[in-house]
């Protein structure tokens, strides 16, 4: 329990996360059960909790979309129905304003096809749909040229 307080007094960790830290440091298996259970009865591990930071942090500091921030929470260990819950409340619109609102802060150059197709790219690496990435670019597009 101790390795555990002091793995999560430096950061957040899913129950996944913590699990294998404490494998790495020799900890036995039944006793790493029984610590994430104690854990997780007193509020010190809780995987929905976490997923739904990391998705508002990812989402609003780091620009990123919903794809990515999925894969992101997998490879954490969460489990898929948190990581649905956490990632899947916003709309494709909400989505599209969001990512049309990075393309414009970047100050992207929306003039021609390369740049279009640049954005595009940007937009697919940090986790956007296609079809939502599509729809950003035109918005951030229209908005320049309104500007």
């Amino acid at each position: 329990m101790t390795l555990a307080l002091r793995a999560l007094n430096h950061k957040d960790r899913t129950e996944s996360e913590l699990a294998s830290w404490l494998e790495r440091r020799g900890v036995e298996p039944a006793e790493i059960e029984e610590v994430l259970v104690r854990l997780a009865e007193i509020g010190g591990v809780d995987d929905r909790r976490y997923a739904r930071r990391f998705a508002e942090d990812k989402r609003e500091l780091a620009g990123w979309g919903p794809d990515r921030i999925a894969g992101d929470l997998s490879a954490r260990g969460v489990p898929r129905h948190l990581i649905d819950a956490a990632v899947g409340w916003e709309g494709e619109a909400d989505q599209a304003r969001r990512a049309a609102n990075l393309l414009e802060e970047r100050g992207a150059d929306l003039s021609d096809d390369r740049g279009r197709n640049r954005a595009l790219g940007l937009l697919a690496r940090r986790g956007y749909a296609l079809e939502v990435a599509y729809e950003a670019v035109m918005m951030a597009e229209r908005a320049s040229r309104a500007a």
